[in-house]
Formats: C-alpha cells, sequence, structure tokens
C-alpha cells in the first residue's frame, strides 16, 4: 500500500483486539486467541505494507506526568501493568493476557522487529516522540485504533486502523471530525475524552467546534487561547450559553493540551535516552526457537511459515540499504 514505510505498532491496542475476538484455544486449554492473532496480523501487514522496519511499542501502565496534571486521568480505565516483560522490571499480575502479551515479546525476540518498553510514560508518547523526532522525515504507517494518534497523521505519516480495515490520512480526519490532524488536540481541548476522564466544555462537540471556528480545517496551527479569544468576540453578536462557556475555558483547555498533546512534555530526559537505546536492540530471526516457543504452549497446528516469511523480509530490506 505504500513504498517501505516504518511500521510502529501500539502493543497493546492490536493486541487487546484479537485477545477479545479470537477464540483460539491450544492444546493445553489455555486461551492463546491474542497471542495468534496478533502474529498472523504482524505477518499480513508485513505484505501489505513492505516496511522497512517494524516498530512494536508496549504501555507501561500510565503516565505518572499525566497524573499529576489530574489524578482522575484514566480512573475508569487504568492501563494494564504487563508482567514478565523485561525480566523484572514489571510487577507480577496473573491474568491471561498479561501471560499472552509476555509470550508475545518472547516470540518476537525470534524476528527482525523492534521492541521498546519505557516504564511511566504511554504507548502514544513513545510513538509520538518517534514519529515527530527519530523519524520525521521517514514515511511512517502507525498501527493503532486509537483516535489519540490521530494528531500525528501528517504528510508522511498515516494511520491504519485495524477494526476500520483502512487507512486514515489527513484527509479522512477532516472526513469524520472536521478539523484538521494539526488542529485536532486543540479541538479536543474543549471537546474533552470521556474515554480518558478528561472533561471539556458542556455542550462542545467536534461538529460544533469546526462550525463556530472554521480554521480548524485548514493545515494552519491554531492554537487553544486563539480558540479562546475568537469565542469571546463572537459571543457578543450571537446569542447562546456554549460560547460564553468557552471563552471562559482557558484553565480547562490548558489542562487538557498538557494531557493530550503528545510532545516530550510527558517524557522525562531518562525515559527518551532509553527509547533511543531500545532502538538498537532487534530481534534476529530464528525460527526454530519461535516453533519450540509455540509447541511448548500447546501452538502446534498454527501454520507459522507465511508469517514469518513475511514478517523475515523486513530484515531482507534493511540489509538491502
Amino acid at each position: 500500500m505504500r513504498d517501505n514505510p516504518i511500521l510502529i505498532i501500539d502493543g497493546l491496542n492490536v493486541f487487546m483486539r484479537h485477545f477479545c475476538a479470537n477464540p483460539s484455544l491450544s492444546s493445553n486449554g489455555d486461551h492463546v486467541g491474542g497471542f495468534l492473532g496478533f502474529l498472523g496480523n504482524i505477518g499480513r501487514l508485513s505484505e501489505d505494507f513492505s516496511p522497512k522496519k517494524v516498530i512494536i511499542v508496549w504501555e507501561s501502565g500510565g503516565s505518572l506526568r499525566r497524573r499529576a496534571v489530574m489524578s482522575s486521568y484514566k480512573s475508569g480505565r487504568r492501563p494494564a501493568s504487563l508482567n514478565r516483560y523485561y525480566e523484572d522490571d514489571l510487577p507480577a499480575t496473573s491474568t491471561n493476557h498479561t501471560d499472552q502479551v509476555s509470550l508475545l515479546v518472547k516470540a518476537f525476540d525470534s524476528f527482525p522487529v523492534t521492541q521498546i518498553y519505557v516504564r511511566g510514560c504511554e504507548a502514544d508518547d513513545v510513538i509520538g516522540y518517534l514519529t515527530k523526532y527519530v523519524y520525521k522525515k521517514e514515511k511512517i504507517v502507525i498501527v493503532s485504533s486509537d483516535k489519540d494518534l490521530h494528531q500525528l497523521i501528517d504528510d508522511t505519516v498515516v494511520q491504519w486502523s485495524p477494526g476500520q480495515k483502512r487507512i486514515i490520512d489527513k484527509k479522512g480526519v477532516i472526513d469524520k471530525f472536521g478539523v484538521s490532524s494539526c488542529n485536532f488536540v486543540t479541538a479536543r481541548c474543549f471537546v474533552g475524552d470521556s474515554s480518558d476522564d478528561i472533561h471539556g466544555v458542556k455542550g462542545v462537540g467536534f461538529k460544533s467546534m469546526s462550525k463556530w471556528f472554521p480554521d480548524l480545517m485548514s493545515d494552519v496551527f491554531i492554537p487553544f487561547s486563539s480558540i479562546i479569544e475568537q469565542a469571546k468576540e463572537l459571543s457578543v453578536s450571537r446569542k447562546g450559553k456554549t460560547l460564553l462557556l468557552i471563552a471562559e475555558a482557558s484553565p480547562v483547555a490548558s489542562r487538557n493540551w498538557r494531557l493530550m498533546n503528545l510532545d516530550t512534555s510527558c517524557l522525562a530526559a531518562d525515559q527518551i535516552q532509553k527509547i533511543i537505546g531500545q532502538l538498537e536492540n532487534q530481534g534476529k530471526s530464528n525460527k526454530m526457537s519461535l516453533l519450540r516457543l509455540m509447541a511448548h504452549h500447546g501452538m502446534q497446528n498454527f501454520d507459522i511459515n507465511r508469517h514469518f516469511v513475511a514478517i523475515n523480509s523486513v530484515r531482507y530490506r534493511d540489509n538491502q540499504e
């Protein structure tokens, strides 16, 4: 679909889709749908996009800096903390999904892919840093159904939605939300995000934001402070409480910008160093090791050959450059 982009995968987001939808069981009677679904999905993505590099970014358990800004942040769905991830780096849990993710981490050591996990920040922050700073001149496909990542979409970055099974580009963001990707966070400062327990301005949605502030559709970045000033001017000539609420929403908008914007503000210097350091760690192609791992966990009947060839081609393309 695109010529040799870098594939950046939101690991837990993609895994959970397969974990919830794939009912596969191992010969030991364990649920392994998340593991097998993810493994197969990576193979298909490698075939479809012919990436020159594959990076899987794993969730660490949430952002400490965002919870410092707002203690109730994501209180309704606190991110899962993944066990046995990098030796003793994570606290122990006993859930099946954690066991499957741990198994995936081991399995991907047998493929030429890079895995990144940094404690105390979100996968979104890592993906944002990679996109904006490390690979800012590269073609990138972000694999995730998370709309928080729409803000990263530009002329060289697109998002593949596993749920919708389609590419989301700049036009796709405008068509659905009525605002451009570069102004997506600005609009959300007032709209909020109920899934993360981030409250916006009462009665404000994307439709009303694009109607009152059409400049949000442009490719020119509009800061939330400009929206507040425009709202003050509009409220003089237009009746209605909502515009007045937007005009008075500076504290809410400022807080929401700090929570939603993906940049280095939620990353400490040592976390950035860990991201950069882990980029050097790439798995080594080892089909026999993978087969032994899967057989040990009762997955002898899964045909890994096609997916192994597809993912392994990443190493081939890398060696050709």
